[in-house]
């Protein structure tokens, strides 16, 4: 987890969120990660994170069974035609049966897969490159989004 974070640290206007016990976040998002686009390094407001990092199962999310220690999930907005490449469906027509508790794994995110998420339980050896590469394009699709709208408004 620690490297990915360091990871995405590296990238240009990033972002990171970590909050943390006595922050004014509400506790069940301690200890989780979010990941902006963000060049003044203001938490945005009106935008949502290109991806997150969870350490636990959230009330309406527990498909990925985070609750044994060591457990973490990352989560990815991708592009539809990534989001195809890697899952074999299209986001809005989910439908094939998936161990979403399956670790070093991409999946649809079991929530919100429908609207372009994916998610990987414990990156390993399988799927790290492959969650960094995707968190960069995130990050670059975040930046490009960023540049649009400030373009609009100048």
């Amino acid at each position: 987890m620690e490297q990915i974070i360091a990871t995405v640290r590296g990238f240009d206007g990033v972002l990171v969120f970590a909050p943390g016990q006595g922050s004014d976040v509400p506790e069940l998002a301690w200890g989780d990660a979010f990941f902006y686009y963000a060049p003044d390094g203001r938490l945005p407001t009106t935008v949502q994170p290109y991806g997150t990092i969870v350490t636990k199962d959230y009330p309406d999310d527990t498909a990925s069974d985070l609750a044994p220690p060591g457990r973490w999930r990352v989560n990815i907005h991708v592009d539809r035609a990534v989001f195809q490449e890697l899952t074999g469906e299209e986001p809005r027509s989910l439908g094939r049966p998936r161990d979403f508790a399956a670790a070093d794994e991409v999946l649809p995110h079991p929530v919100y897969g429908t609207f372009g998420w994916i998610c990987v339980v414990n990156p390993g050896e399988r799927t790290t490159a492959t969650v960094a590469r995707l968190l960069r394009d995130a990050h670059e699709a975040a930046r490009a989004r960023f540049a649009r709208r400030h373009e609009r408004t100048t």
